[in-house]
C-alpha cells in the first residue's frame, strides 16, 4: 500500500480511508494511530481536517443516512400508488447500498455505544418506519396480502437488503447492478402483491 501525501489529503479522501479501517476494525477497535498508519499521514495532520474519530464516524454515517432519506424525496417516492412507491424506495435503496457500499455498511454494523451512534440507529429506525408506513398503505389499499404481517414484511425485505453489504462486491456493470435491484424488488413484491 502506497502511503498518501501530506498534502494531497482531503477530508474526503481521509474520510474514505477511515470508512475502510472502521469496517476492517471495528469502530470501537479503531484508534486515531490506526487511522493515521492508514492514511499515512500524521494524527496531528488528521486533527487538522477533523476534531477526532466520532467526527468521521458521524461524516461518515451522515453520507449513507443522506443517501437513504434523499430517496424519499424523490419524485417515485410520492407519486402514485403506494405499492408503486415502495417498490421504487425498495430499488433505490438498493442502488445507494450499491453506490454508498463502505459507507451503508458502517451505518448497519454501529451498535449504539458512541452518541453518534445511537443517532445514527435512531435515525436508521425513522426510515424503517417510513417504508413499514408505505408498505401499510399498499396492504390498506389492497395491493399487498392481507396474511402477512406488516412489521415482519419490513424486517425480512430490510434483511434481504441490508444482507447485500456482507456478499456483495461492486461491479462495474451498470446493467449488473440494475439486475441486482430488481432482482430484490421481484423477490419481496411477487411474495406480498395480492393475486391478480
Amino acid at each position: 500500500m502506497t502511503t498518501a501525501k501530506r498534502d494531497t489529503y482531503t477530508p474526503e479522501t481521509l474520510l474514505s480511508v477511515a470508512v475502510r479501517v472502521f469496517n476492517e476494525r471495528g469502530y470501537d477497535g479503531t484508534s486515531m494511530e490506526h487511522l493515521s498508519k492508514a492514511a499515512g499521514i500524521s494524527k496531528s495532520s488528521i486533527y487538522h481536517h477533523v476534531s477526532g474519530k466520532e467526527e468521521l464516524l458521524r461524516r461518515a454515517v451522515s453520507r449513507a443516512l443522506d443517501g437513504l432519506f434523499g430517496i424519499l424525496d424523490e419524485p417515485g417516492a410520492g407519486r402514485g400508488k403506494a405499492v408503486e412507491q415502495v417498490e421504487y424506495v425498495t430499488r433505490r435503496t438498493v442502488e445507494v447500498l450499491i453506490a454508498e457500499l463502505p459507507y451503508v455498511t458502517l451505518l448497519l454494523r454501529v451498535r449504539g455505544n458512541t452518541a453518534t451512534e445511537r443517532w445514527a440507529m435512531e435515525r436508521r429506525r425513522e426510515f424503517d418506519h417510513k417504508v413499514a408506513d408505505l408498505l401499510k398503505a399498499a396492504a390498506a389499499e389492497g395491493d399487498l396480502r392481507a396474511d402477512v404481517d406488516i412489521r415482519l414484511a419490513t424486517r425480512l425485505l430490510f434483511g434481504m437488503i441490508n444482507s447485500l453489504v456482507e456478499w456483495y462486491r461492486p461491479h462495474p456493470d451498470a446493467a449488473e447492478r440494475e439486475q441486482l435491484a430488481e432482482t430484490v424488488v421481484h423477490l419481496a413484491f411477487d411474495g406480498l402483491r395480492t393475486a391478480r
